[in-house]
């Protein structure tokens, strides 16, 4: 098991949270390959993406439905900071995971989240487990606790 698989299956034992954690036979790093996967609509893909917070130099998460995009403007409104383009090497270092499996739990590091509304209009929805190929389906009140984001409106 990789270690950034270990950490999300890690993160999901000490909450308490009993999913499986899939490998999937194709990749799923963009929502429509995991929708695919899963077989679920696209909205149901929990899409972690991660900007660069200007301020403070930190990660910030927003995981949206996977049909959603994240508006800047409403993200940068909704961080409370200028955001810009988090790379590769920062997102690794904070989260513990490249992009393409960055999950929305076992990080590195503790990361400022937002949620997406538009997720709990399902009973349940997928995220990615830490690697392109694997993926855990979970409540999405389960996951918005879990996670400790706020809510709120950053899509558009």
């Amino acid at each position: 098991m990789s270690k950034s698989l270990g950490r999300v299956r890690a993160a999901l034992d000490a909450a308490g949270v009993a999913v499986e954690i899939l490998e999937m036979a194709d990749s799923t790093r963009t929502a429509e390959d995991a929708a695919r996967a899963a077989g679920c609509a696209v909205d149901q893909i929990a899409k972690s993406i991660i900007f660069r917070g200007e301020d403070t130099g930190h990660v910030v998460l927003f995981l949206t439905a996977g049909g959603n995009r994240v508006d800047p403007a409403k993200a940068t409104a909704v961080a409370g900071q200028p955001l810009g383009k988090a790379d590769a090497a920062l997102i690794r270092e904070e989260t513990g995971f490249a992009i393409g499996g960055v999950a929305p739990v076992g990080h590195l590091k503790p990361v400022t989240a937002f949620f997406d509304p538009r997720l709990l209009d399902f009973d349940r929805v997928w995220a990615a487990a830490g690697t392109p190929r694997h993926v855990f389906a979970i409540a999405p009140q389960v996951l918005l606790d879990l996670t400790g984001a706020a809510v709120a409106d950053f899509t558009g």
